[in-house]
């Protein structure tokens, strides 16, 4: 059951890094400033300062994954 979860979850196989890096990519550093207001995407925005941070905020990944899937997903 756990194969059926896995392929129907449109996060299945993707890493934090390619998330953020996609959304930076689509949206760009100011608007997802905008959009999730966290201050690793307002301050010195960076791939990697964002993952430090998403890392350790459980509360703001799941923001950050639902923002992907709602935006790469329909």
């Amino acid at each position: 059951m756990d194969h059926i979860q896995q392929k129907n979850n449109p996060l299945h196989g993707k890493t934090l890094a390619h998330v953020v890096t996609r959304l930076s990519e689509h949206y760009g550093w100011a608007e997802l400033g905008y959009l999730l207001r966290f201050n690793c995407f307002i301050k010195d925005p960076s791939v990697n300062s964002s993952l430090k941070f998403l890392r350790k905020q459980a509360w703001a990944r799941k923001q950050v994954e639902q923002l992907y899937i709602d935006t790469f997903n329909h």
